[in-house]
């Protein structure tokens, strides 16, 4: 079932990653780079300070700083416990694929994907009763992690098992948030 599952992995890859062009291939690498959303983040940011105000725009962020360490270490204990080879160093496909940027550490399961997504749904979860189309924050995990597919870095699935990580932590550190957001900022 497990050899089924990833040959399915493999072969959707092959067609997402085959879309790709010389064309696009510069806007790619741009979206991929975390630095090339800063002014992305500038604009949240603001908007959020302007709901929130100083003390708990900073009490967000320290919840956001703790969460992407959590995904973070959690993605890294997953990629070196499976050790499942990146598409861009899979000997079986590498010649089949376009690979745009390559890396030699493991693939299961994208950080990219597990931060974003934890993030999104964080900062939803927080924010969504301040803003009407919030719901469209969710774009940046998945344009941020298909450039990971695009690139050749990684599968679908490691997309899709970072994006349940991303959800879950995203989750689960909103009810930290809000459990400490009572203690700390009673209304």
């Amino acid at each position: 079932m497990l050899e089924k599952i990833l040959s399915l992995d493999t072969q959707l890859f092959i067609y997402l990653n085959g879309l790709g062009s010389e064309t696009y291939d510069k806007l790619w690498l741009i979206i991929t780079k975390q630095t090339s959303w800063i002014p992305f983040f500038i604009v949240l940011l603001y908007f959020i300070y302007k709901k929130l105000g100083t003390k708990q725009t900073l009490f967000l962020l320290l919840f956001v700083a703790i969460l992407i360490t959590c995904s973070d270490q959690i993605t890294n204990l997953f990629k070196h416990g499976f050790q499942r080879l990146r598409p861009c160093t899979n000997p079986d496909i590498n010649t089949k694929i376009r690979i745009i940027k390559s890396s030699d550490s493991f693939s299961f399961f994208s950080a990219h994907a597990s931060n974003t997504m934890a993030v999104s749904t964080f900062l939803y979860l927080n924010l969504k009763r301040y803003f009407k189309y919030f719901g469209f924050l969710f774009l940046w995990p998945l344009i941020f992690a298909y450039s990971r597919i695009y690139l050749g870095l990684h599968y679908p699935l490691d997309i899709f098992c970072g994006y349940i990580c991303g959800l879950i932590l995203g989750f689960l550190m909103f009810k930290l948030y809000q459990i400490t957001q009572k203690k700390y900022f009673p209304v």
